[in-house]
């Protein structure tokens, strides 16, 4: 049932083609009046008899697409992408393939897709990190969920509930009215359930002096309790479009509030943003009631359907807004929902994910990227229509995960902040491009990451939970620490590493390896860290006196390397004589590839990089 309140306008948009000949008629038809599944029937004939072809087979590809019986549309899109296809096609097929947990396959339609259509968000983000799928798997839990009781065996999805503990939501279970040629289910209705203390939903009733012909919900309701906005159809309105070629009618998904007088719905009037040539659908309404959020496939998007929003002011509305890339794609989103402190929930199947729709998140309040909420809410099906309530602190989503469109129940998983930051354990500074691995207590890596500029990394981690965050990094001995259990605060780890001393010897002070880039003289970061540790050295032995020696790999001929080792043993000097070692006591001069540390011809990466060092001769005590 999600399809109808997805894809049907894009149905419209790109998925009606003419009847190829008079063979297809029937089919095309039926195609053409949204009754996918009848014409699945009549094209699988044609596709399994003598008047198969490419036309046949990708609209019946197509009508498998449009209600989600992804096992039989990888089958015959298999079949269409054996000719050349426009990229829309091989998106589809990529989806359907990660819906039946096919990524390997589906990561090849994708770059089909991808070349075909360059300048398409989802061919950039795709492009730019192909192999995502690993990182959401290794995302934190941000819910625990279980199929809620108020599902029934026929459709239902958009579960809501409210201060006062109702739950609306809406549904396919009313076996009194006539089916839609959709899906061969009841036409859906808005119903009302209670929500009750230890977390169960009963009493589910139908909102009979909303509930129309058509199809109606979902909904969402003012913070009071007071006010409700819903979908239904235009046909209300009498308002639709005619096609006299096909003889049929078409209309809209539209946008209506109405007031509640006593325990009654009533008052029941259209938005004025509403119009027959598309669809406005999946209303949220914010805490303060000022701001709408919806969706819908009007001019002015990004393709699909996209999200919205609007100005409200009593009966009053403002020019509905875009809300952007950050959200929108050329693909499709929907079922939007507003939080009380500004977090937006929608769901989408052109942002990477796990297959079908996935659930999003994104903080209108700081701008920041939309964030897969992960698994267990998403799955390689259709995962939609989240909402929460931040009072009872539990929310409601919908899947098709089991084969029908059910309501689940997603209880949130305490999560904190753990703030590693690293610093040298004898200078006190930050250390940056330090490895921090984050191990739950089954040693399960949770999180691997390296220190930024600050010497910090910040990993979401489960409530009152134990860590540990094993440090390493180069010139440093490794360590363990612990990150202890935390709740409602972030929890701080001041990792300590101890820098590796440097061997004094009769004849040199032996550092850990100073390695210059490939045909560079400058002095890295990390060659800076180690030459800290002679300067250290030298300041405790003020008498000393050091010889540094340079030498650079075999690549490049001998008069060029011979002039590159001395420019780095100037470099060397010059850092120790900055760090206020007098010049008197340091001197340098390069080796060239005359000393190679490892003789190797050819040599490996490894062994070229040993081979451009640095040593430190004692010259006197």
């Amino acid at each position: 049932m999600r399809n109808l309140y997805v894809t049907l306008s894009f149905v419209m948009v790109s998925g009606i083609l003419s009847a190829q000949n008079q063979y297809t008629k029937t089919a095309d038809k039926l195609f053409n009046r949204y009754e996918y599944v009848d014409a699945a029937k009549e094209y699988l004939k044609l596709a399994e008899g003598s008047k198969a072809d490419n036309y046949v087979y990708k609209q019946l590809a197509e009508s498998y697409y449009n209600v989600f019986n992804t096992k039989d549309a990888v089958k015959w899109y298999a079949k269409v992408v054996e000719q050349k296809q426009d990229a829309e096609t091989y998106y589809k097929y990529a989806q359907m393939l990660k819906a039946e947990g096919n990524f390997k396959e589906a990561d090849k339609q994708m770059q089909q897709f991808a070349q075909l259509a360059p300048n398409d968000q989802r061919a950039k983000t795709f492009l730019s990190n192909p192999n995502y799928l690993p990182e959401l798997q290794g995302q934190s839990k941000l819910y625990d969920i279980a199929k809620s009781d108020v599902s029934s065996d026929k459709t239902d999805f958009g579960a809501v509930l409210t201060n006062d503990n109702n739950v609306y939501f809406a549904s396919a279970r009313n076996t009194s009215k006539r089916n839609s040629n959709f899906n061969e289910e009841p036409y859906l209705d808005i119903y009302r359930a209670t929500y009750n203390e230890n977390g169960t939903i009963s009493d589910a009733v139908a909102v009979d002096n909303l509930n129309t012909r058509w199809h109606d919900g979902p909904a969402s309701i003012s913070s009071d309790g007071n006010t409700m906005y819903y979908g239904s159809e235009s046909f209300n309105e009498k308002e639709f479009t005619k096609d006299k070629v096909k003889n049929a009618k078409f209309g809209k998904i539209y946008l209506y509030k109405a007031t509640k007088e006593g325990d009654n719905w009533s008052n029941s009037k259209p938005l004025p943003f509403n119009n027959k040539e598309y669809d406005v659908r999946n209303p949220s309404i914010s805490k303060d009631g000022k701001t709408l959020y919806f969706s819908s496939n009007m001019p002015g998007g990004f393709g699909g359907e996209d999200i919205w929003k609007v100005a409200v002011n009593g009966d009053e509305y403002g020019t509905p807004e875009n809300l952007g890339a950050k959200v929108n794609t050329e693909a499709n989103e929907s079922f939007p929902f507003i939080t009380d402190d500004n977090i937006l929930f929608f769901s989408s199947n052109g942002k990477q994910g796990f297959g079908g729709l996935d659930v999003f998140k994104i903080d209108l309040n700081k701008g920041s990227e939309a964030m897969n909420v992960g698994e267990p809410v998403n799955t390689s099906k259709d995962d939609f229509a989240f909402t929460y309530n931040a009072a009872k602190k539990v929310g409601f989503f919908s899947s098709n995960r089991d084969g029908n469109d059910d309501i689940f129940k997603a209880d949130p998983v305490c999560n904190v902040q753990a703030l590693v930051r690293v610093k040298d354990a004898k200078t006190g500074k930050v250390i940056e491009g330090a490895t921090v691995m984050l191990v739950d207590e089954k040693q399960k890596t949770v999180s691997n990451q390296t220190t930024a500029l600050n010497g910090e990394t910040l990993t979401g981690v489960m409530c009152n939970t134990a860590y540990s965050a094993q440090v390493s990094k180069s010139g440093y001995e490794s360590g363990i620490f612990e990150v202890k259990k935390a709740e409602n605060e972030q929890v701080v780890v001041e990792a300590l590493l101890n820098p590796i001393m440097p061997i004094i010897t009769e004849k040199e002070v032996i550092l850990q390896p100073i390695y210059f880039e490939f045909n560079k003289s400058n002095i890295t970061a990390e060659g800076a860290a180690e030459l800290d540790k002679l300067v250290m050295v030298m300041n405790e032995h003020p008498n000393m006196v050091i010889f540094a020696k340079s030498h650079t790999d075999s690549r490049g001929s001998d008069k060029y390397n011979m002039n590159l080792s001395d420019r780095r043993a100037k470099a060397t000097v010059q850092y120790l004589i900055s760090k206020g070692i007098a010049k008197e006591r340091i001197s340098g001069q390069g080796f060239g590839e005359s000393e190679p540390k490892v003789a190797c011809k050819p040599c490996t990466e490894e062994e070229y990089a040993q081979n451009r060092r640095s040593e430190f001769l004692i010259v006197k005590k």
